[in-house]
């Protein structure tokens, strides 16, 4: 059968995830550059080997307070329109491997910001694996459609 590959993580104690193949890499970064005047759901810059990244605060793209950006942060590096973004969630999980059949829509009690931001689902054992639109999301912060 066919599968998919989803690297996971949560945010505000909900399971998400990304198709491994838009994943460069996760890491903890310490040191952000605030962007004043950008718009809400960006959570800063910082240096990744001499590139600038700009980081999308899922936290308040999923309508919730802002994350502390002190101490370590964790940071999932994904390619958007062929950019290096990155997604800061709240902890990492694991790499999963889940089948196609089993994907469906999200469900219709999946209200407010987050249901625009996800295009399905996967049952998981006992958690509901909410599966992130990474273009949307980030080019929604950018000012895109």
């Amino acid at each position: 059968m066919p599968s998919r590959q989803f690297v996971t993580f949560d945010v505000a104690n909900q399971f998400f995830g990304v198709p491994v193949s838009v994943v460069q890499e996760v890491l903890l970064n310490e040191k952000y550059t605030p962007m004043p005047g950008a718009p809400g759901g960006y959570g800063g810059l910082f240096n990744l080997r001499g590139e600038v990244i700009g980081t999308v605060d899922l936290r308040v793209r999923f309508g919730l307070p802002s994350r502390p950006m002190s101490g370590a942060v964790v940071n999932v590096v994904v390619l958007a329109d062929g950019e290096p973004v990155s997604l800061l969630v709240d902890r990492i999980g694991l790499v999963v491997d889940l089948d196609d059949a089993a994907f469906e829509t999200p469900p219709d009690t999946l209200t407010g910001p987050t249901r625009a931001l996800i295009v399905g689902t996967y049952k998981t054992g006992d958690r509901l694996l909410l599966v992130l639109d990474v273009e949307h999301c980030v080019n929604t912060v950018r000012g895109g459609v």
